[in-house]
């Protein structure tokens, strides 16, 4: 599919996403909602550097969708965006729209640190505060003014079930979280991302400092956490992307040249550039 077409999505307002996915053959669960994220014709600039070209895609709630493409093609810098982070650099700016659940993130009415309690962000190095598990995960709440017991007691058990982290974890409470594994740390840092139940949760490369055993652990949660929420992630690993995700974007030098089921794009991509991407020619 080239990247000026959408993506051919049925969406039933009323259904359930089912629990299974594999992507890696098309098959995928049906959405909730087949334009939950909205970008609109999105241009972007660092200073008099042009990052992003017009760039237009739907994507899908409850679904995986991967953004893949060599270093420097705009991959984070496009997911940066969505929960307006690029806005803490000087010197920005944009044209087009981000539309949420039919909501532009730029309405002059939103205010962002909100936007950002509803897009949670899971970054490249896992970054847990030299504080306990516990204080990790309620962190959002107590910055919120949430202080009561009862309430954090069952974010926390909640958060950390939800990021597979609960059982290795609950009798070391109060450690220091600096004490984790990577792969664990990196568990944490999710828990502390949907602590406060956003609506999408954006991973930019979550996997690419730890090891194989820990990657396919945060893999296995990623398939999970889509029961919940919209997810995008950013990846230099394609065997990643046709793992985990049910919708696949390639970019090259700040464009989308092509969006589509995951398994259609790996194994019968439309644009010659993805196919010689996918296939080792370049990137």
């Amino acid at each position: 599919m080239a990247a000026s077409q959408k993506p051919n999505v049925m969406s039933d307002p009323q259904s359930t996403p089912s629990t299974s996915s594999v992507a890696a053959s098309g098959a995928h669960d049906e959405p909730l909602k087949s334009d939950f994220i909205k970008i609109d014709n999105f241009s972007f600039w660092y200073g008099a550097k042009q990052a992003l070209f017009n760039i237009s895609m739907d994507i899908p709630e409850r679904q995986v969708t991967a953004f893949i493409g060599p270093s420097g093609c705009g991959k984070s810098t496009l997911l940066r965006n969505l929960n307006r982070m690029n806005d803490l650099i000087e010197g920005v700016r944009h044209e087009g729209d981000v539309i949420v659940n039919e909501q532009s993130i730029y309405d002059p009415h939103i205010e962002v640190i909100s936007l950002r309690k509803r897009i949670g962000m899971v970054f490249q190095k896992s970054n847990p505060f030299p504080k306990s598990i516990f204080e990790n995960v309620v962190y959002p709440l107590r910055v919120a003014g949430q202080n009561k017991k009862s309430v954090l007691d069952e974010t926390v058990e909640r958060s950390l079930k939800g990021a597979a982290l609960w059982e290795e974890a609950r009798d070391r409470l109060h450690d220091s979280a600096l004490g984790l594994s990577g792969g664990q740390m990196q568990r944490l840092c999710i828990a502390r991302a949907i602590a406060n139940r956003p609506e999408i949760l954006l991973m930019d490369e979550p996997c690419s400092a730890l090891d194989p055993i820990a990657t396919a652990k945060v893999e296995e949660l990623i398939h999970e956490l889509k029961k919940e929420f919209t997810i995008v992630i950013v990846t230099h690993n394609m065997q990643q992307a046709t793992r985990c995700s049910d919708r696949t974007a390639f970019f090259y030098l700040g464009k989308l040249i092509e969006f589509d089921l995951t398994g259609k794009l790996f194994q019968n991509p439309s644009q010659k550039q993805t196919e010689d991407y996918i296939t080792g020619r370049f990137g």
